[in-house]
């Protein structure tokens, strides 16, 4: 049977922390298939299409990679992919509260549905698209943080 993962998020951009976990997942699942959510009381920067087609450029290299978006509840669209595992990424301490919550409540919705967590790499740790979008905003230089498409993407959206 083949093991599908799951990983959501709004990746309002995609980050080389996402990039990372991806990397990490496709060690251990058949297939990890990036949920794009959208989700508009976030307000993102990219609409959903935009960030799709962004990540579908940083992963195109990664056969065992898809990318889909949803509007749903997060164990429905799971169980419409035919997977039993959900993807987070854990940055810091502070995450896991946080990050605990969802999966409780997930695996309450769905016992059958399991989270896994994983770290990104010790130099990835810190980034957030929302440090990325700040920085991008204010001018600086968001290359190290970001795949090249990503910051040209940012750079073209805000100035």
């Amino acid at each position: 049977m083949k093991k599908i993962a799951i990983y959501p998020g709004t990746f309002d951009p995609i980050t080389n922390g996402h990039l990372d976990l991806v990397i990490r997942a496709q060690q251990i699942f058949d297939e990890v298939i990036i949920a794009v959510s959208d989700n508009p009381s976030k307000n993102p920067l990219f609409d959903v299409e935009q960030r799709r087609l962004l990540i579908s450029e940083v992963t195109k290299d990664m056969p065992h990679v898809r990318i889909e978006t949803f509007d749903a509840l997060l164990v429905n669209f799971v169980r419409q992919q035919g997977a039993k595992f959900i993807i987070r990424g854990l940055r810091a301490v502070s995450d896991f509260e946080y990050e605990f919550q969802l999966a409780s409540a997930n695996r309450r919705l769905d016992e059958n549905v399991e989270t896994i967590f994983l770290t990104p790499s010790e130099s990835n740790y810190f980034i957030s698209s929302s440090l990325v979008r700040e920085i991008a905003r204010y001018g600086g230089d968001v290359s190290s943080f970001v795949p090249a498409v990503v910051a040209q993407a940012l750079d073209a959206k805000l100035n």
